[in-house]
């Protein structure tokens, strides 16, 4: 992941913005960490040309106003978004939801543990993936 580019957190729940962040700074991730609780402000935040692109934007599903998978929609849509990896880490088990997610472009689909040790395991495993992944860019 280019350590200047921002990750973009897609979020509501302010233990599970935490919870991410806590996990970025004890890995040592250097990018910046943008916030947004809904797809309405992350869509915001992308289309503001004075924002860079995020290098990945972690989304959940279960949100006000606009959900993972009604930013997904739009998202996808836009040529100028829809080859940024979107990873959505979520609580929903829901086998629907998983589907809707791959078939709207999402690049990942990963359970939020309780357990903030596996917490970090999962960041560690997106940023570790995504460093190390050539990008469409």
């Amino acid at each position: 992941m280019k350590p200047e580019k921002p990750i973009l957190l897609v979020e509501d729940d302010r233990v599970d913005v935490m919870a991410v962040k806590r996990s970025v700074k004890a890995l040592n991730i250097n990018n910046p960490l943008v916030t947004a609780s809904n797809g309405e402000e992350a869509l915001a935040y992308l289309n503001d040309e004075r924002n860079p692109l995020p290098a990945i934007i972690l989304l959940d599903i279960n949100m006000p106003r606009m959900n993972g998978i009604e930013f997904l929609r739009i998202a996808k849509q836009d040529e100028r978004l829809k080859r940024l990896p979107v990873v959505v880490l979520t609580t929903s088990k829901e086998d629907q939801d998983r589907f809707d997610t791959f078939n709207l472009g999402a690049s990942g689909y990963m359970l939020k543990p309780v357990d903030y040790t596996q917490f970090v395991d999962i960041i560690h495993a997106i940023h570790t993936y995504w460093s190390l992944s050539e990008t469409a860019e």
